[in-house]
């Protein structure tokens, strides 16, 4: 039986790691740590390039467990079809929520009270006074409510916002209220003052924020995206900009990083983050502990958490 597991983490920097396994450390590194064949539980690296982390995948015959470090998985999804059947694909739900929902209050709050504003004015020494759109009294839109929509529902409720409505894949009930399907996204655009995206990329998503999506958007209104990049759809997104209607603040694009000659760069009421939603000082002690209980789990035959499929296994 294969016991090598792979880790984007020095293993000596992570306490509560069970025996038994053999760790091998690979970030990423051009030379494999070991023979991919040997490797039970694959941890992907994290915040590196899809190719990258799918290249030992093909060579991962016995793998049992790939873990990623992220909350979304595509960039995972091109290896899977060259791993064995029965292997679990497990996400990392409760490491970037906290991180993530900070990120999503800060976008918001520095669109509309124009701190990228007072930051250019502060450059010129100037003092740039006036009326700014406060998120008090404001209608907002969750556009994807797993655990990261959850955490940023979390974070607004002491802003006072007149409303949230949340939607998802399908239609369920929360504490907090209803949660609405895709298919309700035409009723419930018109409405919302800001419109947070943090639903994962898939066939379904991708694009999802389009031409359509966003002329239903009312004047005024803020488009945040913690998503991917690519549940946006980019040449859209800049025609409206172009004419003031709405606003924007991306956390990811599409294309990602854009070129320094992008038009996204320049366009009117637009502010842009590096993809910086998850990594910051929480994320290395979440993940550790995810990891810890992980490997334990999988070491003692327990199930695992957060597994998002199965390879090989039938999606009807």
């Amino acid at each position: 039986m294969t016991a090598d597991v792979w880790l984007p983490i020095p293993p000596d920097d992570i306490d509560g790691l069970p025996e038994g396994p053999d760790y091998r450390f690979w970030n990423g590194e051009d030379d494999f740590p070991a023979d991919p064949a040997d490797c039970a539980f694959y941890v992907v690296p994290y915040m590196k390039p899809s190719p990258l982390c799918v290249r030992p995948m093909g060579r991962m015959s016995n793998v049992r467990v790939v873990q990623t470090l992220s909350a979304g998985i595509d960039h995972v999804e091109p290896g899977l079809g060259q791993l064995p059947a029965g292997v679990r694909l497990c996400n990392a739900r409760g490491v970037h929520e906290a991180s993530t929902g900070e990120l999503t209050l800060a976008l918001i709050l520095a669109s509309l009270r124009g701190i990228p504003d007072f930051v250019r004015a502060q450059d010129r020494g100037e003092w740039l006074g006036g009326f700014r759109p406060a998120l008090a009294d404001k209608n907002v839109l969750i556009v994807g409510y797993g655990s990261i929509g959850e955490a940023i529902e979390d974070r607004l409720v002491p802003f006072e916002v007149a409303r949230v409505a949340r939607v998802a894949r399908s239609e369920r009930t929360t504490a907090r209220g209803p949660v609405h399907p895709l298919t309700d996204l035409p009723a419930l655009l018109p409405e919302a003052d800001v419109v947070i995206l943090s639903t994962p990329l898939t066939e379904a998503t991708r694009g999802l924020a389009g031409a359509d999506f966003l002329s239903r958007m009312k004047d005024g209104a803020l488009l945040v995206n913690v998503a991917r990049g690519p549940v946006v759809d980019t040449k859209a997104l800049l025609a409206e900009l172009e004419t003031g209607r709405i606003t924007a603040a991306l956390d990811v694009t599409d294309p990602e990083p854009p070129a320094r000659e992008h038009p996204l760069w320049r366009a009117p009421g637009v502010l842009i983050s590096p993809h910086v939603g998850g990594p910051t000082s929480a994320f290395l002690p979440r993940a550790k502990r995810l990891l810890v209980d992980q490997l334990n789990r999988y070491v003692n035959r327990e199930p695992l958490r957060n597994v998002i499929l199965t390879t090989g296994a039938s999606t009807d």
